[in-house]
């Protein structure tokens, strides 16, 4: 043998990543057997793989560990290659502990018993999977998918980038031609503050509560925007439970909409046909909501930019190259990197914390209260219309585009098989994207 067992990844190999292995297995098997979010899934679930290899070195940082103040080795507490916990004393001075500020593995031990070492001397070199304070511990990625992590999403320009494409495939003809249903998808955003304020209740920090609220805006990027720039040490769980409770729509909505309406209400009828939306609107749309949104909303504009310049793609007919490239190929470009960076975000050492479960039940919370809000709203807009809308579209004011219209549609036709409520929901459906974005930017600004 070239190497013998302590060269492999085994003995670093715990209990945690073997349960992080199970999940990830289990989200892979939804994607294909059950077609729940699969281009989502399937890269997240592989990500979560890779990363809970030992070794395997996909998502490492490299952290010099220094000295806090002068002393002289007196004992070197742990070996090279050797893991340790948050916490841990990596060697003793005579003068005090040197401490491990994060879980990891020593790459390289620099200094030897009997060393006199200086205050901010470099005694370590440590490799880590836990997301930093770069201003307090700077580190510097040195794995493939903590190169993508770190450029990407942590530099903010893979999300974005994602709603540009998400812009690219909106069609905002459904909103534009009842705008009574912006008012829907804004009432939707009840859950973000729900979960904003729930969290910060059960004891999370304010940027905390923040990414576990937006969560409720049922937008993947929204939520690693938001989470990245205010809380990148939980961004593994609140997008996983973003992008996990988009494929659960289907199991999570239904429930909401039945028990705040009754039979007769799931089945009053809309005509199917909806106000032509003429070429001009669905031009002036992006350009003017992003200027509005982002003069209100300053903090917003990178998300609302790329969202209104990518519908503009599709809408202005010139740019046809653009809107292909922006709806295939760009799209899933992205999508393969972002997901598979998010999965690798999730070491069972960051993962498996009672706060992350705190945050799953947040976020189905912020989920089921942001589509309940809509359904509510639509009630109490009936007692003031003459010609009624079905509160079930209110529902699809939890973005997920287009799989929270596609269950109201499900829905409608059940209670009523003339019902065709799909192109109703689709207008609150992509108001509930704006929200989203706007809602984002406003804890960004409150809070970054």
């Amino acid at each position: 043998m070239l190497f013998g067992l302590m060269e492999t990844g085994f003995p670093l190999f715990y209990w945690g990543n073997a349960l992080m292995i199970v999940i990830a297995l289990i989200l892979i098997y939804l994607a294909i057997a059950k077609d729940m979010e699969p281009l989502l899934l399937v890269p997240i679930g592989f990500g979560m793989i890779l990363v809970n290899l030992p070794l395997g070195g996909m998502m490492d940082y490299e952290m010099r560990l220094k000295a806090p103040q002068a002393g002289t080795v007196m004992e070197i507490s742990t070996q090279e290659g050797k893991g340790f916990d948050k916490g841990s004393v990596i060697c003793k001075l005579d003068s005090g502990e040197v401490v491990a500020p994060v879980f990891g593995r020593v790459g390289e031990l620099i200094v030897e018993k009997g060393q006199h070492v200086e205050k901010g001397q470099v005694v370590a070199s440590i490799f880590t999977m836990e997301q930093t304070d770069q201003a307090v511990y700077p580190s510097r990625p040195v794995g493939l998918l903590s190169r993508i992590f770190q450029y990407g999403v942590m530099w903010q320009i893979l999300p974005p980038l994602m709603f540009l494409c998400l812009g690219a495939l909106t069609d905002f003809g459904p909103m534009l031609a009842n705008p009574k249903t912006l008012l829907l998808g804004a009432a939707a955003q009840f859950g973000v503050y729900l979960a904003f304020f729930m969290a910060l209740f059960v004891g999370f920090t304010l940027p905390e509560a923040a990414s576990i609220g937006i969560i409720g805006g049922a937008e993947g990027p929204t939520t690693i925007y938001v989470s990245s720039v205010l809380a990148p040490h939980i961004i593994g769980a609140t997008a996983v439970a973003c992008y996990s409770y988009m494929a659960l729509v289907p199991i999570i909505i239904p429930p909401v909409i039945r028990l705040l309406t009754t039979k007769k209400e799931r089945g009053i009828f809309m005509k199917p046909s909806l106000r032509k939306v003429s070429k001009v609107e669905k031009i002036v749309f992006p350009l003017i909501t992003a200027i509005i949104v982002i003069l209100i909303v300053p903090t917003s504009a990178a998300l609302m930019g790329c969202f209104m310049v990518g519908n503009l793609f599709k809408e202005c007919g010139v740019t046809e190259r653009l809107r292909k490239t922006a709806q295939t190929t760009f799209v899933d470009l992205i999508t393969i990197f972002l997901t598979l960076a998010i999965g690798a975000s999730m070491p069972a050492q960051n993962f498996l914390q009672p706060k992350t479960l705190l945050i799953l039940v947040l976020g189905v919370i912020s989920f089921a209260s942001a589509a309940g809000a809509g359904v509510l709203l639509a009630k109490f807009m009936n007692l003031f219309l003459k010609v009624k809308i079905n509160p079930m579209i209110g529902g699809a004011g939890v973005s997920a585009v287009p799989m929270s219209a596609r269950v109201v549609q499900v829905m409608g036709q059940k209670e009523n098989p003339k019902n065709i409520l799909l192109m109703h929901a689709m207008g609150p459906n992509a108001a509930g994207a704006i929200g989203a974005a706007i809602a984002g930017g406003v804890f960004i600004g409150i809070l970054g």
